[in-house]
């Protein structure tokens, strides 16, 4: 996974509409892109595919944090899943191979 933060074809106020979100929850440590978004190839109405790394959350509090980031009404579908929850094999390669970091509490 690559570890640079660019703009994703998103405007600077949207990402920090996200990582504030992200931030009144100390337990999500590190969200990374995916998709069309982290390859570069997206357009202006492709989705945020976000995946929590760790799994430090509980249930109650994705579906608070889901609700919250539906709250922004970004103009952007956003697709949110944690990563141990995934089952997917080719989902995982996926995002080990495209993924980069969008958001980490230790900056």
């Amino acid at each position: 996974m690559e570890n640079k933060l660019s703009c994703f074809g998103l405007p600077s106020e949207t990402i920090q509409k996200i990582h504030g979100v992200f931030k009144s929850y100390p337990e999500i440590e590190q969200v990374c892109i995916y998709g069309s978004r982290a390859k570069g190839n997206y357009h202006p109405g492709s989705d945020i595919d976000l995946v929590i790394m760790d799994d430090l959350i509980k249930n109650s509090r994705l579906n608070k944090l889901e609700i919250d980031l539906d709250d922004l009404l970004l103009p952007y579908k956003l697709d949110l899943t944690v990563f141990r929850k995934i089952q997917n094999q080719d989902l995982i390669d996926h995002i080990n191979r495209v993924g980069i970091l969008f958001y980490t509490k230790f900056i």
